[in-house]
């Protein structure tokens, strides 16, 4: 599978609003935590993979030092997901939940995706 996110140019994703660009985030992380079976290995890094790099894309056109951190520290626990050696659904949940607190309207969906 082609990965949709990687023609997206910095300029491109920047059009989108910080709201927009966290549930799209979101929107992987929500595919990746259908992944954890042995036989999903490969397709669970992909996802993570376009996590990461919709997550850089965010930190490269966030101009906002507080948010940039937060992102950053946010994109670590990713980073620990993706290099495990086990996948941890329970770690997983917790980054997800993490990533929808960071903007209120992102927040709204906790209860139907993140619970």
């Amino acid at each position: 599978m082609a990965d949709q996110h990687a023609s997206l140019t910095p300029e491109r994703w920047s059009e989108f609003s910080l709201d927009q660009q966290i549930l799209m985030i979101g929107n992987e992380m929500n595919r990746a935590g259908k992944l954890f079976g042995p036989e999903d290995r490969e397709r669970l890094l992909s996802s993570y993979e376009r996590v990461l790099r919709l997550t850089d894309l965010t930190i490269a056109t966030r101009p906002l030092p507080g948010l940039r951190r937060e992102l950053l520290r946010w994109r670590d626990l990713i980073a620990a997901l993706y290099v495990s050696p086990e996948p941890s659904p329970a770690a997983h949940r917790e980054a997800f939940r993490c990533l929808l607190r960071f903007t209120p309207v992102a927040s709204a969906q906790i209860p139907y995706v993140a619970a």
